[in-house]
């Protein structure tokens, strides 16, 4: 199925997605512009976005890039109210931005568990809160956070990473529970293994995805039964889905995109 046939409710809105610069939030990015929608693309790394947003403008699609650091308070509600000075009424939130620092628990310095949860649980929250405190007067919105199936099952040598995405999605649930009488629906994307740099990164020097597919028994991780590592499109696809039309009386949700990797655990 096209990414246009989930575009129900998407074109025209303007969508704030987090992490643009590159792989999720990239794929996010497009498939949301593909849909016609306004995107407001923030992300740290300032050139990268700028460089996203250069390629859809090519495309004639209506990308802005703004430079933010999810982390700070005073930058995400001055980058909010700059998408709504500049684009509109924000209709979509889409949190992707993550970082990951594996190492044993043991090993895991203050600072990288900080900049963890700093990145991946209070960055979302504060989106979230300052996004949703615009939707709710006008009694409509989607906001959606791309969390992790680590959330759901222990890794070794991920401890920071997979409590900063369990709080992220729990967070999102009560978001939507408190939300729900305003019309606003809050839901959750939890892809497993997906080709990214972060993703790449894991892989030892000169190797490719076959040990994530194939699992490792020391590690205690299943492998993938769809047998393949997710591309940044498959959970850009789910993202759509959650944010159009066709999912209006969906609410709270975890949608895991891993390819049964975590056997829904």
């Amino acid at each position: 199925m096209s990414l246009a046939a989930h575009g129900d409710g998407i074109h025209g809105k303007v969508a704030v997605v987090t992490g643009a610069a590159r792989g999720i939030g990239a794929a996010v990015t497009s498939a949301l512009a593909a849909c016609g929608a306004r995107v407001a693309a923030l992300d740290l790394d300032q050139a990268g976005v700028e460089k996203v947003a250069a390629e859809h403008r090519d495309a004639a699609r209506d990308v802005v890039a703004f430079g933010a650091d999810v982390s700070d308070p005073d930058a995400v509600e001055k980058a909010v109210g700059a998408v709504e000075d500049r684009l509109g009424e924000i209709g979509i939130l889409v949190s992707v931005a993550g970082v990951l620092r594996p190492a044993p628990v043991l090993e895991t310095t203050d600072a990288d568990w900080a900049a963890t949860f700093g990145v991946n649980a209070t960055g979302v929250f504060l989106l979230a809160r300052a996004v949703a405190r615009r939707m709710a007067p006008r009694g409509r919105g989607c906001i959606v956070t791309v969390g992790s199936n680590a959330a759901g099952v222990p890794r070794t040598g991920m401890a920071a990473y997979a409590a900063s995405k369990a709080a992220a999605t729990m967070f999102t649930r009560c978001l939507g529970l408190e939300l729900a009488g305003h019309g606003i629906r809050c839901n959750i994307v939890s892809p497993g293994s997906t080709d990214t740099d972060m993703q790449r990164g894991l892989w030892p020097p000169g190797g490719g995805p076959d040990r994530v597919i194939e699992g490792s028994l020391p590690d205690y991780r299943v492998g993938i039964p769809l047998g393949r590592i997710a591309e940044p499109a498959d959970v850009a696809d789910a993202v759509l889905f959650l944010v159009s039309d066709r999912a209006r009386h969906i609410t709270m949700h975890d949608l895991y995109v891993d390819g049964g990797a975590t056997l829904r655990a």
